[in-house]
């Protein structure tokens, strides 16, 4: 899946605050997205999905700071929570797209995700085609959308951005290992 959907998802994932913790929610919001987005920064910084990606381990952090929020809710304990949920659901939903080849509709790849506990790669399950598929692109905006509604201004940004990029992103897909192939 896109980074924009895994973000989307981290945005659905701070909804329940707004009725829980209202003056709360934007930031659970902007750092869910954030860290929606964090473990596909190992593109640049490593092996793609095995680097930042933590299916197992981010659940190791994630579900104390969830404890450690509800204890003590404010600004800090809330966004690192909500981060740490985020980067665990998007490692984890990896398994459930394509594989790490760059050209995941040609599914020549058995590697979605590398589980660190068991040192061995997660296959894909193709539920969504690949990155940047329409359909993967549809699941940003539809779950983008409630966001757009129930936040502010600043989310309501954020947000909007994502599907831009999403949108971007999607027309220029299958055409970028082909440049990528050209320039390097």
């Amino acid at each position: 899946m896109m980074a924009t959907t895994h973000a989307a998802v981290g945005l659905l994932l701070a909804l329940p605050l707004t009725v829980v913790a209202p003056e709360l929610a934007p930031a659970a919001a902007l750092a869910a997205m954030a860290g929606g987005v964090f473990p596909d920064l190992d593109l640049v910084a490593g092996v793609h999905r095995k680097t930042l990606h933590f299916p197992d381990y981010y659940w190791l952090g994630a579900i104390p700071a969830l404890v450690a929020a509800s204890l003590a809710p404010g600004f800090a304990t809330i966004a690192a929570a909500w981060f740490l949920l985020s980067a665990a659901v998007h490692s984890v939903s990896d398994a459930f797209g394509a594989g790490t080849e760059p050209r995941p509709w040609e599914r020549t790849s058995a590697q979605a995700v590398y589980l660190h506990s068991r040192s061995r790669w997660l296959a894909p399950r193709y539920w969504v085609r690949y990155d940047g598929a329409p359909e993967d692109y549809l699941l940003t905006v539809l779950l983008l959308a409630p966001g757009l509604f129930v936040f502010g201004p600043t989310v309501r940004r954020v947000a909007l951005g994502f599907i831009a990029v999403g949108g971007a992103y999607t027309l220029v897909r299958k055409r970028l290992p082909d440049v990528e192939e050209r320039l390097l």
